[in-house]
C-alpha cells in the first residue's frame, strides 16, 4: 500500500511498526455544535482508509477523541473554550451540551455508513494522563510555568515546522492574525498545555493539578489519549488539512519530547469541502448538515457517493446541482444492480482479476474514484455472470459502504401477486391514457409501503 505522507510531502510505501497491525489515530469532533458536511467529508475519508486497510489484510486499531473541553476559539490560546461557548448558546451545562452533540455526531456517521472507531475517548475522562505527560515535559525542560499556566517551549522541539512547511518569519506577531502577543509566553508560538483559573475564571469544567485548579490545552489531549491506547508508536494520524498547523504540529512536538523518539510515521490529511464562497464553516451561509440533506429529500449516502468520486487530497466544491447529479447516478447504480440475476454462477478467474485491480486502486493513495470506475467496469463486463458481478459488488462495498446490495425484504406470495396485478392495471391505464387512474394506483401502493420504479424495461417495485 502506498499513501501520501504530509510529513515527507510524497507518496511512499506504507510500512507499519508491527507487521500486519495498524495503530491509527483520528482527531474527533469538538462537540459544541452539529457537524456540517464539510467536517463529515474528513470522517468519510478516514472511514474509507480504515476499511481499505482491513480489505488488504491489516488488523486496524483506531482511536478517536471527543473534544469536550480545552478547544479555544483562537489558535493563539485566546478566546473562550468552544464548549463553554456552545453551552452558553444552548442554555445547558457543558456536559449536557457535549452529550447531545456527541450523540448527534454518531447519528450522522451512522447515516453515512461511517463506522465507529474501536476506541472513542472523551477528552475530559483522561485528565490524569495529561498531567502525567505535562509533569515529565516540565521535568525534562520542554515546558515552563508562567502566570499560572503551563506552556510548551517550541524552541526546544526538533524541527518544529517540518509537518506544516511553514516559515517561522511568517508567523510573527502582526503578520498572522491568529498569533497574538502574550507576555506570559517566551515565544509567541509557544502553546498551552494547562490553563489555570489565573487566565479563565469562568471555566465550568476544572480539575485539581500540581499547578492549580484548571483544565488541559487542546493539543495535549490528542497526544495523551493516543499514548494511553496506542502506546509509544503510532502508524497513521489523520485529520483535516486545517489541523496540520498548529494542532498536529504541536502534537508532534510534545509527543516526541515526551517519548524521546519519532512518534508517528504517516500523517494523512483530507482536503476541504468548499462552497461557492470558499471553505465551508458553521458561521456563514446555510448550515449544511446531514439532517438538512434529508429534509431536502436526499439520501445521505448520495453525499458519500459524491465524496467517493473525488480524491481525498483534492478540494471538493459542493453545489446542490452537483449533489443532484450524485443522487441520480447513485440511484441508477442501485437500480442497475437490483436487476442482476442472483442465480449462482461464479467466474472465479475473472473475479480474482477484478479484486486485484480494486486493491491496486486502494494502494494508489486511496484512489476512490478509480475504485468507483472498477465497480462500473464490473457492471459493463459481458463476460461476467450476474452472480459474479453481485459477488464483486458486495466485496467492494466492504470499503465503499454504499449499501449497494441490500437484502430483499420478504413478502408473502399473495401480497406479491396483488402488487403485480396492480402494476398490470396501471400499465393498462397508462396505455388507455387514463393517467389519473395510473397515478391513483401508484399513490395507493405507496401508502401501503410499495414504491413503483419505472424503467425502460418495465415497472418494478421496492418496499419502503
Amino acid at each position: 500500500m502506498r499513501v501520501y505522507n504530509t510529513l515527507t510531502k510524497k507518496i511512499e510505501d506504507f510500512i507499519p511498526f508491527e507487521e500486519g497491525v495498524v495503530r491509527m489515530y483520528t482527531c474527533g469532533p469538538t462537540v459544541y455544535n452539529f457537524a456540517h458536511i464539510g467536517n463529515l467529508r474528513t470522517y468519510i475519508f478516514e472511514d474509507i482508509l480504515e476499511k481499505s486497510l482491513m480489505y488488504v489484510g491489516y488488523n486496524v486499531l483506531r482511536v478517536m477523541n471527543i473534544t469536550d473541553v480545552g478547544h479555544l476559539t483562537s489558535d493563539g490560546d485566546t478566546g473562550e473554550d468552544k464548549m463553554a461557548k456552545g453551552a452558553k448558546r444552548e442554555g445547558k451545562t457543558v456536559k449536557e451540551t457535549a452529550q447531545f452533540y456527541t450523540e448527534a455526531f454518531f447519528k450522522d456517521c451512522s447515516e453515512l455508513n461511517i463506522d465507529k472507531p474501536a476506541v472513542v475517548a472523551p477528552a475530559s475522562e483522561h485528565i490524569d494522563q495529561y498531567i502525567k505527560m505535562i509533569k515529565k515535559l516540565l521535568d525534562d525542560g520542554y515546558a515552563y510555568e508562567s502566570n499560572g499556566n503551563i506552556y510548551f517551549d517550541i524552541s526546544k522541539a526538533r524541527d518544529y515546522y517540518r509537518l506544516s512547511g511553514k516559515n517561522p518569519d511568517d508567523l510573527r506577531v502582526g503578520v498572522r492574525d491568529s498569533v497574538e502577543e502574550d507576555a506570559a509566553k517566551r515565544n509567541p508560538a509557544d502553546f498551552a498545555l494547562w490553563f489555570t483559573v489565573s487566565k479563565f475564571q469562568n471555566q465550568e469544567m476544572k480539575w485539581d493539578s500540581p499547578w492549580g485548579v484548571g483544565y488541559p490545552g487542546w493539543h495535549i489531549e490528542c497526544s495523551g489519549i493516543s499514548a494511553e491506547y496506542l502506546g509509544e508508536h503510532l502508524d497513521i494520524h489523520c485529520g483535516g488539512v486545517d489541523n496540520i498547523f498548529p494542532h498536529h504540529t504541536n502534537e508532534i512536538a510534545q509527543s516526541e519530547a515526551y517519548f524521546g523518539h519519532k512518534w508517528c510515521n504517516y500523517w494523512m490529511h483530507g482536503e476541504h469541502l468548499n462552497d461557492a464562497s470558499g471553505k465551508m464553516s458553521k458561521s456563514k451561509g446555510e448550515f449544511l448538515t446531514v439532517d438538512l440533506l434529508k429534509e431536502k429529500g436526499y439520501d445521505p449516502l448520495s453525499y458519500r457517493y459524491f465524496c467517493l468520486n473525488s480524491h481525498y487530497r483534492k478540494p471538493l466544491v459542493f453545489t446542490w446541482e452537483a449533489l443532484d447529479g450524485a443522487e441520480n447516478a447513485y440511484k441508477k447504480l442501485k437500480n442497475r444492480i437490483k436487476q442482476l440475476d442472483r442465480t449462482p454462477d461464479l467466474n472465479e478467474n475473472k473475479t480474482d482479476a477484478y479484486q486485484v485491480k480494486f486493491k491496486s486502486a486502494i494502494s494508489n493513495d486511496l484512489n476512490t474514484s478509480s475504485m468507483m470506475t472498477i465497480l462500473y467496469d464490473v457492471l459493463k463486463d459481458d463476460d461476467l455472470s450476474d452472480f459474479s458481478k453481485l459477488y464483486l459488488i458486495d466485496d467492494f462495498d466492504k470499503v465503499l459502504s454504499l449499501n449497494l446490495i441490500e437484502d430483499e425484504p420478504e413478502i408473502e406470495e399473495d401480497k406479491e401477486q396483488e402488487i403485480l396485478k396492480k402494476i398490470e392495471e396501471r400499465a393498462q391505464a397508462k396505455k388507455d391514457k387514463n393517467f389519473a387512474l395510473a397515478d391513483q394506483i401508484r399513490d395507493e401502493l405507496l401508502k401501503q409501503g410499495v414504491k413503483l420504479i419505472d424503467t425502460r424495461e418495465g415497472t418494478t417495485y421496492e418496499l419502503v
